[in-house]
């Protein structure tokens, strides 16, 4: 095509655009799911991209932007989500840890500030924040942790269980309030929060078989043994070898001493959906009974039956994705709908042996993000800027039209979504994980990343670990006291402080954190956590005394 044509051809367009959507706000869409691994989604590419494609979530790339390094604040389920709501570290929202406090529903949220220029926010499924959300002119979410099977909903008026698949549930309701209870003369926000891929992988019935005929490879570092890094990686509680459980979550009956296979998933089942499962799964378990694997083979048995089952529950995300694409260009709404994905923190897949989250290492500190905004994002676009989960609620007021508040402590994503990333854009990202003693005993810790280097402070353990990403992507080996290392060392620890003054932690001293930690993690969450060390040890005793 001739330039002069195609520039008609651009200008005719743009001005189309802008006459059809003039004055009016759009529309925001933000599906947000739990634990999901960026390996585990093929638009971030890696050994799983071919094996367990996700086309819906590749297509909100391929339309829109994907960000490569987007870093959390704190990787646990609902600081990060209180990180969302409020654009503020947890030392300033004062959500720390999952089990020790209640969000603060009294104080300024990002959906609270929407409603306020005019647009109709809902909330639809995990919140995991204890209480009743506020800001939402809608919301049903799922109660704690929810569950994968016929799961129980909570709303402004009652409690109640609805039959079915939890991610195919949401999925509906989410379409429901789009369709018939939300004012159609207003802009809109909705949050189509998703369960899985959380613990304990509980697929949808017609994804039990997924993957059977085929062996998922196994990460380089599966059996790591440590030796290159400190006393948090040898002391964690979350490896498939050791903490991975054959009842809860490998759904191996035969194995289970706890009585969490009755009590959790399975047993929510009716007696159609238990059919199914014991068709899916009990031959498979009658095998591994009868082969009586133990040591390197067993751990690589559960790898496989770990992996499958959390890319089953993906698949069923990547479903809801397209459905929910799919719907909003039926309705109309797509041209003027932003629509974004992203998880509370990533996950480990096998990767340094490990399931779950909590460390700054790459696998649970980076989370994914895509966005797709028609007319504004050019399709197919990526970005390596450091962004964060804490600059999710000014992106969002941006997009709205709606003023930052001052006192929120991220940047607006916007301008980079346009391609024109501004000069004072950060150049390195805060963490600060506080949960310790509690679920899988990872020691507190903070620390500074910029893109290459990354700096951890294991205080409690007056411990620090230097890692060299661009000569170790895998984090195998601490430089901390590698003289090679040293001006990176001192350089790293003064951004560290700087950044401590920057985000207003309230403390002047590294030795000082621990005491803040202690004030906002309650005794009752140690003792459980210490408990649990205790009940661990038993049962490694017992086995090892058994052998």
């Amino acid at each position: 095509m001739p330039i002069r044509l195609r520039l008609l051809v651009f200008a005719t367009f743009a001005c189309f655009s802008a006459h059809s959507f003039a004055g009016k706000k759009p529309n925001i869409v933000f599906i947000f799911s739990d634990d999901h691994a960026t390996q585990a989604i093929s638009a971030y590419g890696g050994p799983l991209a071919e094996i367990a494609p996700t086309p819906n979530l590749d297509r909100i790339a391929n339309e829109g932007m994907l960000f490569t390094r987007c870093m959390v604040t704190n990787s646990i389920c609902g600081p990060s989500r209180a990180t969302i709501l409020t654009g503020k570290y947890s030392h300033k929202n004062g959500f720390f840890t999952n089990e020790a406090t209640v969000f603060k529903g009294s104080q300024q949220t990002f959906p609270k500030l929407l409603r306020r220029v005019g647009y109709e926010t809902a909330l639809i499924g995990k919140w995991h924040l204890g209480g009743k959300p506020t800001g939402f002119d809608h919301w049903e979410v799922l109660p704690g942790q929810g569950s994968y099977y016929n799961p129980d909903f909570i709303n402004e008026k009652e409690k109640y269980r609805v039959t079915g698949y939890v991610s195919e549930i949401l999925t509906e309701k989410a379409k429901k309030w789009l369709s018939h209870q939300r004012d159609k003369d207003k802009p809109f926000m909705l949050m189509l929060q998703h369960k899985a891929p959380h613990r304990a992988w509980d697929p949808a019935p017609k994804y039990l078989n997924l993957f059977d005929d085929i062996t998922i490879p196994e990460p380089d570092t599966l059996f790591d043994d440590y030796s290159g890094r400190g006393k948090a990686a040898r002391d964690q509680d979350m490896s498939i070898e050791k903490t991975m459980t054959m009842g809860r979550d490998l759904k191996v009956k035969e194995f289970d001493d706890t009585g969490d296979f009755v009590t959790r998933g399975y047993g929510r089942l009716n007696s159609e959906q238990a059919a199914l499962w014991d068709a899916a799964y009990q031959p498979k378990n009658d095998a591994l009974v009868a082969a009586k694997l133990t040591g390197k083979e067993l751990v690589q048995w559960k790898y496989q039956r770990y992996l499958k089952d959390y890319l089953r529950c993906v698949k069923s995300v990547d479903d809801s994705v397209g459905e929910m694409l799919a719907f909003l260009e039926e309705k109309g709404l797509a041209e003027n709908t932003i629509f974004i994905y992203s998880s509370d923190q990533g996950f480990y897949l096998g990767e340094h042996g490990w399931f779950d989250k909590r460390f700054m290492f790459d696998e649970s500190y980076r989370t994914p993000l895509m966005i797709k905004w028609p007319g504004n994002v050019a399709p197919g676009s990526r970005s390596d800027e450091l962004v964060s989960n804490l600059d999710f609620a000014e992106t969002f007021l941006e997009l709205a039209g709606a003023p930052i508040p001052k006192d929120m402590q991220g940047k607006s994503l916007v301008p980079i979504l346009k391609g024109k990333t501004p000069e004072d854009w950060r150049e390195s990202h805060y963490y600060h994980y506080y949960e310790y003693p509690g679920w899988h005993m990872v020691h507190r810790h903070e620390g500074v990343y910029d893109g290459r280097y990354k700096l951890m402070n294991f205080y409690e353990l007056k411990e620090m670990e230097l890692y060299d990403l661009e000569t170790d992507p895998q984090e195998m080996v601490n430089q901390f006291a590698n003289p090679e290392y040293a001006e990176i060392v001192v350089r790293l620890e003064g951004e560290l402080k700087t950044l401590r003054e920057q985000y207003q932690l309230p403390v002047n001293k590294v030795q000082d954190l621990t005491d803040l930690d202690m004030r906002f993690h309650s005794d009752s969450i140690r003792e459980r956590g210490l408990e649990r060390m205790k009940k661990a040890a038993e049962l490694k005793a017992r086995k090892e005394g058994g052998k």
